[in-house]
């Protein structure tokens, strides 16, 4: 069973969205598919509602170091 992740775990939410999405550069990503990526995890439990533009800013920068260290 994956781990319980909210909004607030960003770097947990980097690390998934470089996994599901190995080929995509974050910074090209829209904020309205980044909540959808988010909310669409295994695990994710938090509120849909509750994330705003710092969040979601957060996240991407998260999965923008994951998918230049995988580079």
């Amino acid at each position: 069973m994956p781990r319980e992740i909210e909004w607030t775990d960003s770097e947990e939410i980097g690390i998934q969205l470089q996994e599901k999405f190995p080929d995509l550069d974050p910074y090209t990503v829209r904020f309205t598919d980044l909540h959808r990526y988010v909310t669409e995890l295994p695990g994710f439990i938090g509120d849909p509602a509750k994330s705003n533009e710092g969040i979601l800013e957060a996240i991407q920068t998260a999965w923008h170091e994951e998918y230049e260290d995988a580079k």
